[in-house]
């Protein structure tokens, strides 16, 4: 969908940054909406992840890539301070930000735009997620590296179990990573399906617009 369709304030109600005014919002068949309190946002948020839009202001600047990365697991207690340094290493590690010990004492200043993502990937990862909401994660990256981004997503998607929802407006890159498409406009979903049928035969005057464009 469009700038201003609703996709990212949808990711961040899915959240839980923002509350919604009305209706309900269900994982595992619960409505999470009823689960009140810090104990049982901190639950939710170990089964559900975001990765921001903009890597350049998502991280801590002041912060090392070791800090910005043992901090949930220490919230979530994944690791204590025996483990840490191994933890935060084979999440670099797993997404593919080697050799890990460099990366780990660097500051966010010191990376490129691509690196960052890669390192709020990770700190998505850290709590060990069922889901991951990609909240347009490559448009703010140049072209030459949006390709490595989606592929290291679809590698975890496929590798891992982790669903992804991918917000974006360039309905190629959901035809290349996305499973189903959903098309938002004014608000509102106004199609949706598998990926190829939406692509290949669009139904709503606003996807063919998509398209064509």
């Amino acid at each position: 969908g469009e700038s201003g369709s609703g996709k990212s304030t949808i990711a961040r109600m899915l959240v839980r940054l923002y509350e919604p005014t009305s209706g309900e919002i269900l994982h595992d068949g619960r409505n999470v909406l009823q689960d009140r309190g810090r104990k049982a946002l901190l639950q939710y948020r170990r089964e559900v992840q975001m990765i921001f839009q903009d890597p350049f202001s998502s991280l801590n600047p002041v912060k090392r890539v070791h800090d910005i990365l043992s901090r949930p697991l220490f919230v979530h207690g994944k690791a204590n301070r025996g483990n840490v340094r191994q933890k935060v290493y084979e999440l670099l590690d797993r997404v593919s930000l080697t050799p890990v010990e460099e990366f780990a004492d660097k500051f966010p200043h010191q990376l490129s735009g691509g690196q960052r993502q890669r390192v709020a990937i990770a700190r998505a990862l850290a709590v060990e997620p069922k889901v991951i909401l990609a909240d347009e994660p490559v448009s703010m990256l140049d072209v030459s590296i949006r390709l490595g981004i989606l592929n290291l997503m679809a590698k975890l998607r496929d590798e891992q179990g982790i669903s992804f929802l991918y917000v974006t407006h360039d309905i190629a890159s959901a035809r290349y990573f996305a499973d189903e498409t959903l098309v938002m406009y004014a608000g509102r979903i106004v199609e949706g399906g598998e990926s190829e049928n939406v692509i290949r035969d669009p139904k709503h005057p606003y996807t063919q617009l998509l398209l064509s464009a």
